[in-house]
Protein backbone atom coordinates (compact mmCIF):
# COMPACT_ATOMS: atom_id res chain seq x y z
CA UNK A 1 0.00 0.00 0.00
CA UNK A 2 2.86 2.48 1.22
CA UNK A 3 4.16 1.55 -2.60
CA UNK A 4 1.10 2.76 -4.45
CA UNK A 5 1.10 5.74 -2.51
CA UNK A 6 4.54 6.87 -2.97
CA UNK A 7 4.42 6.04 -6.65
CA UNK A 8 1.03 8.16 -6.96
CA UNK A 9 2.71 10.99 -5.39
CA UNK A 10 5.67 10.85 -7.73
CA UNK A 11 3.30 10.63 -10.61
CA UNK A 12 1.45 13.64 -9.13
CA UNK A 13 5.17 16.07 -8.61
CA UNK A 14 6.79 14.22 -12.42
CA UNK A 15 3.69 13.52 -14.67
CA UNK A 16 4.67 10.64 -16.82
CA UNK A 17 5.55 11.77 -20.46
CA UNK A 18 5.00 9.79 -23.69
CA UNK A 19 8.59 7.62 -24.74
CA UNK A 20 8.21 9.20 -27.91
CA UNK A 21 7.08 12.85 -27.93
CA UNK A 22 7.68 13.77 -24.29
CA UNK A 23 3.72 14.98 -24.05
CA UNK A 24 2.03 14.28 -20.68
CA UNK A 25 0.93 10.65 -20.65
CA UNK A 26 -2.64 9.81 -18.95
CA UNK A 27 -1.86 7.18 -16.15
CA UNK A 28 -3.95 5.06 -17.76
CA UNK A 29 -1.38 4.70 -20.78
CA UNK A 30 1.69 2.39 -20.73
CA UNK A 31 4.71 4.24 -22.26
CA UNK A 32 3.27 5.82 -25.31
CA UNK A 33 0.41 8.51 -25.63
CA UNK A 34 -3.04 8.21 -28.07
CA UNK A 35 -1.01 9.97 -30.61
CA UNK A 36 1.89 7.96 -30.83
CA UNK A 37 0.87 4.52 -30.24
CA UNK A 38 -0.60 3.64 -33.04
CA UNK A 39 1.96 4.57 -34.70
CA UNK A 40 4.24 1.57 -33.33
CA UNK A 41 4.73 -1.18 -36.15
CA UNK A 42 4.86 -4.76 -35.10
CA UNK A 43 7.49 -6.51 -36.70
CA UNK A 44 6.14 -8.35 -39.49
CA UNK A 45 6.77 -11.77 -40.68
CA UNK A 46 9.89 -10.84 -43.18
CA UNK A 47 11.48 -9.61 -40.18
CA UNK A 48 11.25 -12.19 -37.69
CA UNK A 49 11.71 -15.61 -36.95
CA UNK A 50 11.79 -18.50 -34.69
CA UNK A 51 15.65 -17.57 -34.02
CA UNK A 52 16.11 -14.39 -34.88
CA UNK A 53 12.56 -12.50 -33.81
CA UNK A 54 12.10 -8.36 -33.38
CA UNK A 55 9.47 -6.66 -31.81
CA UNK A 56 8.65 -3.82 -33.89
CA UNK A 57 9.63 -1.70 -36.97
CA UNK A 58 12.30 0.56 -36.77
CA UNK A 59 10.70 4.46 -37.46
CA UNK A 60 8.54 6.79 -36.48
CA UNK A 61 8.22 7.52 -32.26
CA UNK A 62 10.11 3.97 -31.53
CA UNK A 63 13.09 5.08 -33.14
CA UNK A 64 12.75 8.54 -31.63
CA UNK A 65 12.33 6.81 -28.13
CA UNK A 66 15.35 4.74 -29.11
CA UNK A 67 17.16 7.54 -29.54
CA UNK A 68 16.11 9.46 -26.46
CA UNK A 69 17.45 6.40 -24.34
CA UNK A 70 21.03 6.13 -26.02
CA UNK A 71 21.92 9.64 -26.25
CA UNK A 72 20.19 11.75 -24.02
CA UNK A 73 20.36 9.17 -20.76
CA UNK A 74 16.34 8.73 -21.02
CA UNK A 75 16.56 5.14 -18.87
CA UNK A 76 12.92 6.27 -17.43
CA UNK A 77 11.45 4.84 -21.12
CA UNK A 78 12.64 1.65 -20.15
CA UNK A 79 10.02 -0.02 -19.04
CA UNK A 80 7.55 0.86 -21.67
CA UNK A 81 10.23 0.04 -24.05
CA UNK A 82 11.04 -3.29 -22.47
CA UNK A 83 7.09 -4.02 -22.24
CA UNK A 84 6.83 -4.34 -26.14
CA UNK A 85 9.31 -7.01 -25.97
CA UNK A 86 7.10 -9.14 -23.79
CA UNK A 87 4.97 -10.77 -26.82
CA UNK A 88 8.30 -12.16 -28.67
CA UNK A 89 10.29 -12.62 -26.08
CA UNK A 90 7.39 -15.47 -24.67
CA UNK A 91 8.09 -17.55 -28.06
CA UNK A 92 11.48 -18.45 -26.15
CA UNK A 93 10.26 -19.47 -22.83
CA UNK A 94 11.50 -22.94 -21.97
CA UNK A 95 13.93 -22.84 -24.97
CA UNK A 96 16.99 -20.88 -23.25
CA UNK A 97 19.23 -21.05 -20.42
CA UNK A 98 19.94 -17.91 -19.99
CA UNK A 99 19.53 -14.20 -21.69
CA UNK A 100 23.03 -12.26 -23.03
CA UNK A 101 23.43 -8.99 -24.79
CA UNK A 102 24.93 -7.34 -27.51
CA UNK A 103 28.39 -5.59 -25.52
CA UNK A 104 29.35 -2.03 -26.25
CA UNK A 105 33.31 -1.63 -26.10
CA UNK A 106 34.38 -0.50 -22.76
CA UNK A 107 35.40 3.15 -24.43
CA UNK A 108 32.14 3.83 -25.49
CA UNK A 109 30.63 2.20 -22.24
CA UNK A 110 32.28 4.90 -20.27
CA UNK A 111 31.07 7.81 -22.67
CA UNK A 112 27.41 6.78 -22.65
CA UNK A 113 27.64 5.31 -19.36
CA UNK A 114 25.32 2.19 -19.65
CA UNK A 115 24.58 -0.44 -21.80
CA UNK A 116 20.78 0.60 -23.22
CA UNK A 117 20.40 -3.25 -24.71
CA UNK A 118 21.49 -4.60 -20.94
CA UNK A 119 18.59 -1.86 -19.67
CA UNK A 120 15.85 -3.88 -21.79
CA UNK A 121 17.52 -7.22 -21.94
CA UNK A 122 17.27 -7.22 -17.55
CA UNK A 123 13.37 -7.07 -18.11
CA UNK A 124 13.48 -9.95 -20.27
CA UNK A 125 15.61 -12.62 -18.46
CA UNK A 126 13.19 -11.95 -15.38
CA UNK A 127 9.73 -12.84 -18.06
CA UNK A 128 12.03 -15.91 -18.86
CA UNK A 129 12.96 -16.72 -15.30
CA UNK A 130 16.30 -17.57 -16.73
CA UNK A 131 19.73 -15.32 -15.38
CA UNK A 132 20.95 -12.59 -17.30
CA UNK A 133 24.48 -12.94 -17.84
CA UNK A 134 25.85 -8.75 -19.08
CA UNK A 135 28.99 -10.50 -19.10
CA UNK A 136 28.65 -13.30 -21.39
CA UNK A 137 29.86 -11.89 -24.62
CA UNK A 138 32.72 -8.99 -24.41
CA UNK A 139 33.61 -6.32 -27.34
CA UNK A 140 37.42 -6.90 -27.74
CA UNK A 141 37.52 -4.05 -29.97
CA UNK A 142 36.14 -0.67 -31.26
CA UNK A 143 34.45 -0.93 -34.29
CA UNK A 144 33.45 2.36 -34.74
CA UNK A 145 30.95 3.67 -36.40
CA UNK A 146 28.32 1.83 -38.93
CA UNK A 147 26.07 4.65 -40.47
CA UNK A 148 26.47 4.42 -43.78
CA UNK A 149 27.78 1.14 -44.43
CA UNK A 150 26.53 -1.91 -46.60
CA UNK A 151 25.68 -5.22 -45.04
CA UNK A 152 29.41 -6.57 -46.64
CA UNK A 153 31.20 -4.03 -44.86
CA UNK A 154 29.87 -3.93 -41.62
CA UNK A 155 30.58 -7.92 -41.61
CA UNK A 156 33.67 -7.27 -42.37
CA UNK A 157 33.89 -4.32 -39.59
CA UNK A 158 33.09 -6.55 -36.82
CA UNK A 159 34.43 -10.13 -37.77
CA UNK A 160 36.37 -11.25 -34.67
CA UNK A 161 34.85 -8.11 -32.80
CA UNK A 162 33.33 -10.10 -29.68
CA UNK A 163 34.53 -12.90 -27.53
CA UNK A 164 32.68 -14.93 -25.10
CA UNK A 165 32.94 -16.61 -21.88
CA UNK A 166 33.10 -19.75 -21.12
CA UNK A 167 30.51 -20.05 -19.24
CA UNK A 168 28.19 -20.25 -22.45
CA UNK A 169 29.60 -23.95 -22.89
CA UNK A 170 26.42 -26.32 -23.61
CA UNK A 171 24.38 -23.61 -22.49
CA UNK A 172 21.12 -22.07 -25.19
CA UNK A 173 21.66 -18.35 -25.49
CA UNK A 174 19.01 -15.70 -26.33
CA UNK A 175 20.98 -12.36 -26.90
CA UNK A 176 19.34 -8.82 -26.94
CA UNK A 177 20.03 -5.99 -28.95
CA UNK A 178 18.04 -3.02 -29.39
CA UNK A 179 18.47 -2.56 -32.74
CA UNK A 180 19.05 -4.78 -35.79
CA UNK A 181 19.66 -3.36 -39.22
CA UNK A 182 21.98 -5.30 -41.39
CA UNK A 183 22.33 -8.36 -38.82
CA UNK A 184 25.91 -8.11 -38.87
CA UNK A 185 26.36 -7.43 -35.13
CA UNK A 186 24.24 -10.34 -33.69
CA UNK A 187 25.96 -12.76 -36.46
CA UNK A 188 29.44 -11.81 -35.01
CA UNK A 189 27.88 -12.28 -31.20
CA UNK A 190 26.54 -15.90 -32.27
CA UNK A 191 29.76 -16.52 -34.03
CA UNK A 192 31.79 -15.57 -30.49
CA UNK A 193 28.90 -17.84 -28.84
CA UNK A 194 29.41 -20.66 -30.97
CA UNK A 195 32.92 -20.43 -30.38
CA UNK A 196 32.73 -20.77 -27.15
CA UNK A 197 30.84 -24.07 -27.51
CA UNK A 198 27.64 -22.90 -26.79
CA UNK A 199 24.99 -25.58 -27.78
CA UNK A 200 22.42 -22.77 -29.41
CA UNK A 201 21.87 -19.50 -29.85
CA UNK A 202 18.70 -17.28 -30.38
CA UNK A 203 18.28 -13.17 -31.17
CA UNK A 204 15.64 -11.08 -30.11
CA UNK A 205 15.49 -7.19 -30.78
CA UNK A 206 13.27 -4.32 -30.09
CA UNK A 207 13.30 -2.96 -33.66
CA UNK A 208 14.14 -4.50 -37.07
CA UNK A 209 15.07 -2.21 -40.21
CA UNK A 210 12.80 -3.37 -43.17
CA UNK A 211 15.23 -4.62 -45.90
CA UNK A 212 14.88 -2.19 -49.07
CA UNK A 213 12.53 -4.51 -51.06
CA UNK A 214 10.56 -4.72 -48.10
CA UNK A 215 10.05 -0.79 -47.90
Amino acid sequence: MLQRLVAGLFDLLSPPRCAACGGLLDLRLAGFCDACAPLLEWAPAALTSARDAAACVYGGPLRDALHALKYEAASELVPALARLLARPAGSFAGRVDCVAVVPLHARKLRQRGYNQSALLARPVARLLAVPFLPRLLVRTRDTGAQVGKNRSDRGAQLMGAMCASRRARARTVLVIDDVRTSGATLAEARRALYAAEARDVYTLVLAATPAPEQT
